[in-house]
């Protein structure tokens, strides 16, 4: 018996014969995650097929999976949602296993009392949010992925959502979490509203890609929902400076909109070509409750007023904006069709970056990328979470694939476009992922990243993954060891 049949014949004694998937068209699509779509979309899988998708019901049979993993050194690729974009879920090394949780998907508790909500990892988080909301609460998470992204993932990846400036990130909204580590131990982090027993340790699960353990339950804090008192402003200008200066103005003042964001005009043809050609797009949104919601929208109005280069909108255009910008299944199949007939790919990079690095940052990338790729199309960006003390940008676009085949399209244009990117967000003092993660992708670049405080990261690595079977290659790049 080959290692790939031994390693499915015991996880079907660990999880059930029903839960282990060796079916080579599922081992084909779990190879590799959006980052690798032009090569998904053509059917052409250039990284190791893993030995089985093992689909895990409880933290038991995580525990149980994970210590066997451990002791007969087998990768791990923790997955729920499959949604993520910088290949943190691809299979890089022989007979790995692809460790499923979308099928821990209940809603354990909605606690109407302590305002907060419990969650397997693999509940969608549409559904989470729609029953809460039923109850008139919100998670306040919205990320565009919403309709497909599973919880477990969504704090694995540090996610973040639109309405981020009034609610957070994930890191905001999390209050408890269970995770299991490699060597089967589970721990579970009670959620309170805070604590000072040492080190924050939710951080330790928060962000960390599957590359230390795999999470199983997760709460979040609810805040009450108040949508009768959204306020909605929008502008047309020209200058993608101008705009973030105002959004600066508007944070450094002291407001807190859900939603604060700035199109420069290259990104903004996709979403506002109908009433803002050649225009950068800087747009709010307010809410809460009423008293809050108003004085908020009021605040970021005089400001406006202070702003001759802007030109105000209609506050439908907004509205019918924001009512379209979740994607899903049907959504990406629309975009595999037509990437397969047109062959002219979209993707994203996102950064952070101090307020007096920012303008630096958006004016190099798109030189750069406009003078030394070749093919693009569409190079744009846009703001979209902003804080007291900076903002991010996520870079938009599009390339055409010329003579080149699916499987070298990463390098001759995904790659290079995003090595500019992150290069130079280092360079000028930001970071080089604001909400993805790292991924497989930027690991070319995490010492940069984090300088002298990468000693903390591999320290991390070494105590809870001595054996390194936890999603090797990611956060920590490949370096061809075998397990």
């Amino acid at each position: 018996m080959s290692r790939r049949d031994e390693i499915a014949e015991k996880m079907k004694q660990i999880v059930g014969e029903e839960n282990v998937v060796t079916d080579k068209e599922v081992l084909e699509d779990a190879t590799h995650d959006r980052f690798r779509k032009y090569e998904g979309y053509h059917k052409v899988y250039t990284n190791p097929l893993p030995a089985a998708v093992v689909f895990v019901n409880n933290a038991e049979e995580v525990s149980s999976v994970l210590r066997y993993c451990n002791a007969k050194k087998i990768n791990v690729v923790p997955r729920t949602g499959h949604s993520a974009t910088e290949g943190g879920l691809e299979t890089i090394v022989e007979d790995s296993i692809v460790l499923d949780g979308s099928h821990m998907n209940k809603i354990i508790e909605i606690d109407e009392v302590n305002m907060q909500a419990t969650a397997e990892c693999g509940v969608v988080l549409e559904d989470l949010e729609n029953a809460v909301r039923k109850l008139g609460y919100t998670t306040g998470h919205s990320p565009q992925s919403k309709p497909i992204a599973q919880m477990g993932g969504l704090v694995a990846t540090r996610s973040i959502g639109q309405f981020s400036t009034l609610y957070g990130g994930i890191e905001d909204m999390l209050a408890g979490v269970e995770t299991v580590f490699p060597d089967g131990t589970i721990c579970d982090i009670k959620a309170v509203p805070r604590r000072s027993a040492g080190p924050d340790i939710r951080h330790v699960v928060l962000g960390n890609e599957g590359a230390l353990n795999f999470i199983t339950k997760v709460t979040v804090k609810l805040w009450k929902y108040y949508p009768q008192f959204h306020e909605c402003m929008g502008y047309t200008l020209d200058n993608m400076h101008d705009g973030l200066n105002i959004m600066r103005e508007v944070m450094v003042e002291g407001y807190r909109p859900s939603v604060a964001r700035l199109y420069d005009a290259e990104d903004g043809k996709e979403h506002f070509s109908h009433f803002a050609a050649d225009k950068c797009v800087l747009l709010f949104v307010t809410e809460g409750p009423e008293l809050i919601s108003h004085a908020t929208a009021e605040g970021i109005r005089k400001i406006m007023e202070n702003h001759p280069e802007c030109t105000q909108v209609e506050t439908k255009l907004i509205e019918t904006w924001f009512a379209n910008l979740n994607w899903d299944a049907a959504r990406i199949e629309e975009e595999r069709k037509e990437v397969l007939e047109t062959n002219n790919v979209c993707c994203t990079t996102e950064i952070s970056a101090p307020w007096s690095a920012v303008h630096e940052i958006y004016d190099v990338c798109v030189k750069r990328i406009m003078e030394e790729i070749p093919d693009i199309t569409i190079f744009g960006a846009h703001a979209s979470h902003c804080y007291p003390n900076g903002i991010n940008l996520y870079f938009v676009y599009w390339y055409n694939v010329v003579d080149c085949t699916p499987e070298n399209e990463i390098t001759k244009y995904h790659l290079p476009i995003k090595k500019i990117i992150c290069e130079e967000t280092i360079k000028a003092g930001g970071s080089m992922c604001h909400h993805h993660g790292v991924g497989k992708h930027r690991t070319h670049w995490i010492d940069k990243e984090h300088g002298s405080a990468l000693y903390m990261v591999k320290k991390l690595k070494e105590a809870f993954d001595p054996n390194g079977i936890m999603n090797m290659g990611t956060i920590l790049p490949y370096k061809g060891e075998k397990l």
